[in-house]
């Protein structure tokens, strides 16, 4: 009687052994949750419970919890137009460094980078370049920079890349910077110095040089023309503290 009820017991046990193993076996063949799918499921609700507070006084009120809320009214600018862009750049400027890209962004690995909920895309970032527009972005939202500069006037990756996302090693033509801040001779006009009018950095004996030999954008700027004239007293936006 004794080795029956023994019997039974061991044969109990090593069936629940197989169901156990079983359940953490389809536990683990489940797909784990990627990043970007749990931003997507928490969205804005996650850290506001009511929109009215971080909206501009007088704004019609937003339904909704996430970026569709907005994009209703305010369409993505997929124009490239070298131009301010006030909702986009203050929802950026507010949300750098402080919530993941994915609670608003759709990223597709070397395919596609867009916004939820709109079938559009700036470009097939790869993760390294992802990584560097997360840099970047955090440098424009908070830096000492001239990129930080651009920030505060409502000026965002668009309206100096164009249409399509920076990538490492990118510029920025002359072109551009000027539908901004020309035509030449006003601009040089702006920068004349009121004693020795000869030290314009924008009308100087160098002729036509990039804008970016002086001006850059996600690190320090410097004036070329000191790396000869070091007497010369001349500051530079986003350049070094005097």
């Amino acid at each position: 009687m004794k080795k029956t009820v023994l019997i039974i017991t061991m044969s109990a046990f090593f069936s629940l052994a197989y169901l156990l193993a079983g359940n953490i076996a389809l536990e683990a063949a489940k797909p784990a949750e990627s990043k970007g799918a749990a931003a997507r499921r928490e969205s804005c609700v996650t850290c506001h419970s009511d929109f009215a507070p971080v909206l501009p006084k007088g704004h019609p009120a937003a339904a909704g919890k996430d970026i569709g809320a907005c994009t209703t009214c305010h369409q993505p600018d997929v124009s490239g137009k070298a131009a301010p862009n006030a909702f986009s750049a203050r929802l950026h400027r507010d949300h750098e460094g402080k919530t993941d890209c994915a609670l608003c962004h759709t990223w597709v690995h070397d395919k596609s980078f867009g916004l939820m909920g709109q079938k559009l895309s700036w470009g097939k970032p790869s993760k390294e370049d992802m990584d560097l527009l997360k840099k970047v972005s955090v440098s424009w939202a908070t830096s000492t920079y001239i990129d930080a500069e651009h920030g505060k006037k409502n000026v965002t990756c668009m309206g100096c890349h164009g249409k399509v996302l920076p990538v490492e090693g990118d510029s920025v033509e002359n072109s551009r910077c000027l539908d901004c801040h020309g035509p030449m001779d006003q601009l040089a006009n702006k920068s004349e110095p009121k004693d020795f009018k000869d030290r314009n950095p924008h009308k100087s004996h160098l002729g036509d040089i990039a804008c970016t030999v002086c001006h850059k954008s996600h690190t320090e700027s410097n004036v070329y023309c000191l790396g000869c004239h070091r007497t010369f007293q001349m500051k530079i936006p986003g350049g070094p503290k005097q």
